[in-house]
Order: structure tokens, then sequence, then C-alpha cells
């Protein structure tokens, strides 16, 4: 069995088996709703362990059959061969076992903020912030999640200079946490009439969405102002004042929303701005995160890319994992998957390491 496991191996098999019981004495509906979720949750652990403990127990009566003296050498044979790919099978399972047992993120399960900025580069930044938000919304589609856009400042030749969305569904932020920092491109611009390469350069950031419950506010560390919304053609100058901006004291942050509803802006703002304010209560208490969530995303300088989008090589390179993939046609049309799976991969492998060292 895993020996750097093995108590932590216990302890759930002992909370499974009480669990189970105290399902079996028909509890209130209250206490089996609580019970009947927390079995969920654990199943998928303790199905593994079981069947690991089991090979265990194998292997064991194999070596039994081997040290008897009495077992021909047909039967030892055999024996043998089964031994080998037990011991395969167990080397599987015990891997398993470790990354099922790895701490878990306590935001994987929430619903994500995603917002995304251009960079460096002007006009061409701005076009690439809103390829990038159309990769993830169309792998938001695929994943049968929901995209709300909360915020949009378009860019003066299309893509945006800022985009915010909310996305919603199941296991939005174990799979969108990585994707935070700086996405570096590298192409023609169609208003190159000299055909040179340009790069360019958007920020993205990843929070995870929060309720009141997780993030107190208090009324008197904010300040929020209304003014009147203007837009491109001075298409909101006949309505009411309607643009909010909530600044939050202590920590410095502000949010602005300028759509024409204030009820809307408002509700939408502080949805930000909890999710920032959370994040950065998260930073504080994880020494493997960013200390701030301008450390985070970056300023926006090429220099500091966690990936790059070649379009002329058609090459796409995450340069946290140096994993190059020449499918940049797939990935832009939301292909994530490859991408995702690496790099949830690398950080298992991170804390293994981690577990292993401590």
């Amino acid at each position: 069995m895993l020996t750097l496991s093995q108590n932590r191996i216990e302890q759930l098999k002992k909370r499974f088996e009480m669990i189970e019981v105290q399902m079996a004495d028909n509890p209130d509906p209250h206490t089996y709703v609580r019970l009947a979720s927390e079995y969920a949750e654990l199943q998928p652990i303790i199905d593994p362990i079981r069947v690991l403990s089991a090979s265990c127990k194998e292997r064991d009566d194999l070596k039994t059959i081997l040290e008897d003296p009495e077992t021909d050498a047909d039967t030892h044979s055999l024996v043998m061969e089964d031994l080998v790919t037990l011991d395969k099978r167990i080397g599987q399972l015990e891997r398993e076992v470790q990354i099922l047992l790895l701490p878990k993120d306590i935001n994987d399960n929430k619903n994500a903020i995603l917002e995304i900025r251009a960079g460096t580069g002007g006009l061409e930044a701005a076009l690439f912030a809103g390829d990038l938000f159309r990769m993830y919304e169309r792998y938001a589609v695929s994943q049968n999640w929901k995209v709300e856009i909360l915020s949009i400042n378009t860019g003066d030749a299309g893509g945006y200079k800022e985009i915010i969305g909310a996305i919603s569904g199941k296991g939005v932020f174990s799979k969108l946490k990585f994707e935070s920092g700086v996405h570096r491109v590298q192409r023609v611009p169609e208003t190159e009439t000299g055909g040179r390469l340009h790069t360019s350069a958007a920020t993205v950031a990843v929070l995870p969405a929060v309720d009141e419950i997780d993030v107190e506010i208090r009324p008197e560390d904010i300040r929020i102002d209304t003014m009147r919304a203007s837009g491109a053609g001075g298409q909101h100058v006949n309505t009411t004042d309607s643009a909010v901006r909530i600044a939050h004291i202590p920590s410095g942050i502000t949010v602005i929303q300028t759509e024409k509803s204030q009820h809307q802006n408002r509700a939408r703002a502080m949805q930000i701005l909890r999710a920032r304010l959370y994040n950065m209560k998260c930073q504080k208490a994880n020494s493997e995160r960013s200390a701030s969530r301008k450390a985070q995303i970056g300023s926006g300088d090429r220099s500091e890319r966690i990936r790059t989008y070649n379009f002329p090589q058609g090459r796409i390179t995450d340069h946290r994992i140096n994993l190059t993939l020449y499918k940049l046609g797939r990935i832009m049309e939301g292909k994530l998957d490859e991408i995702f799976e690496a790099l949830i991969t690398d950080h298992q492998v991170t804390l293994l390491t981690e577990m292993k060292e401590t």
C-alpha cells in the first residue's frame, strides 16, 4: 500500500463505513441529505482504495504460493506471470489513489469570473482579446456552461479593450484557473500592408465567483457613485444617470459598470468586486499563488507571457509546461481539452512531489 498516505486511507475508509451505517439507520431527511452528499463525494475515492486493498491481498496470496516448497514448477511459472501483471496493476492503482488523495482546491467547484484585457499591441491587442474571449466562449458551449457578459469596452477597430464575463456550470474554475496570465500572439494584422509579423498581448484573469456568504463587504467600506452613461455616438445622451462606480476603500479596488440599467450595474459591480476581494483573500492565504491580483495577471508586457499563439506557423506553446501543439486553428475554436489536461497533470505532479518532500 501507499505508506505516505496510509493513515489518510484508513481514516477515509472508516469514515465511509460510518456513513454507510448511519444512512442505513434511517436518519431524518436533513441528516440523510447531508450524509448522502458526503457519501457521493467519498465514493470515487473509496472504490479504487478497495480495489487496491483487494489487489494487495491477492499479491500476498500469490507470494505465499511461491514460498510454498510443495508448489510445482508449472504452477510456480504461472503464478510468477500473474504476479508481474498484478504488480503493474497495483502500481497504476497506487498512482490513481495518490492523485485522488491530493489536497483539493476549495474553489474548484465554483463558477468563474473571466476578465480579459488588451495589453501591449494597441489595436491588434484588442482584436486578440476578442479572439481569446470567443475561444473560451466556444469551450464553454462544448461543456454546457453558461456565459453571461458583465462588462464590455470595445476596441476602436474591433475586439475588446476589456471584457468581463461570468461563466457557470460544472467544474468551471477547476478547468479555467490555469488560464490566468499574459497570452501573447504573433501574426500579421489585416491592416499590415508590408506583411510584417506583429507581436501583441492580452491579459487573462480567472477568479472564483463567490456569494455574499464567502465575502463580507461592509457598507462603510465601499463608496458608490452614479454617473451619466456615455457611449459611442452619444447613444446614451438622453438617458437617466445609470453608470455605477463602486470603490472598495480598504483594498483600493474599483469596479465600473456602464450599461443602461442602474440596478443591474450595481448588482454586477458587486459580483465582480466580491470575486476580486475573494481572490485577494485566497492569494494571501495560499503561498503557492500570487501575492496580489497584479502579480497574477501581470502588466500585459510580452515578457510575462504564459502562452504564445503563433498564427503563421499554426503553433501554440504553453511556456509553463513546455507544451507545443501545431493545432492553433482547433484551439481557437475552443478545443482546449488537450491543453487543460496537460496543465492539470503537471499540477498534480507538482503536488505529489511536494507531498513526498514534506
